[in-house]
């Protein structure tokens, strides 16, 4: 699997390098928002699987590296990017989100401790899926609920939706909320139905069902 990793730190960039080459991976580290953006878009034959980004970085520090990797995966659709953040962003969540096209992650830096998680959620967005840290779920669906959106969910609900939302299978969910898995299928169904998220063949649209009440 090849990795380009985009962070200005040193000793995280240089962590996050040994961890991935470690389990496999080709990877090129880049420090700055114009060498990400060229390091995923003029890779010719060794075009990457996976963007691993820092949303701040030079020069400009604002949110330089999510928008340089929205322009990539614009001009290349479907380009798997997970992000890193120091902090909840639920602006930068919504936007990465937007196209519903899965194959996106967002994670919080200081929650990146466990080497096989970290492994793993890089090889599930590589492969299509989608991956949110636990507190970003929060936050979204907070957010929500202010607006009213998830009124009609119950509390069970909304914990197995939060579980969806973080890449789990519904034998994951079944293990950490101590239900059955015929119990997880009635719950995601209910979920899916007061969302309105009809059929689709889409393997994402598990966290269609969050994006649906975030955009309401």
């Amino acid at each position: 699997m090849r990795v380009v990793l985009a962070e200005d730190l040193f000793l995280l960039r240089d962590g996050l390098t040994r961890t991935l080459r470690e389990h496999g991976c080709e990877v090129v580290a880049v420090d700055n928002g114009p060498s990400l953006l060229r390091a995923l878009l003029d890779a010719g034959d060794t075009a990457p699987d996976v963007a691993v980004v820092d949303v701040r970085l030079p020069p400009t520090f604002t949110d330089e590296g999510l928008q340089a990797a929205l322009e990539a995966r614009r001009r290349r659709p479907g380009l798997p990017v997970l992000v890193l953040s120091q902090y909840v962003e639920p602006l930068y969540a919504n936007e990465l989100l937007a196209t519903g096209e899965g194959a996106v992650g967002y994670l919080l830096k200081d929650r990146v401790t466990n080497t096989e998680q970290f492994v793993d959620s890089v090889r599930r967005v590589a492969a299509g899926g989608t991956v949110m840290d636990p507190q970003v779920i929060s936050r979204l669906l907070t957010r929500g609920d202010a607006r009213g959106t998830i009124g009609g969910l119950t509390p069970r609900e909304r914990d197995v939706l939060e579980l969806m939302a973080e890449g789990r299978s519904n034998a994951a969910i079944a293990h950490t909320l101590h239900i059955s898995e015929s119990a997880v299928a009635k719950h995601i169904a209910s979920i899916l139905t007061k969302l309105r998220i009809g059929p689709s063949a889409d393997d994402n649209r598990r966290v269609l069902a969050v994006l649906a009440y975030l955009r309401q």
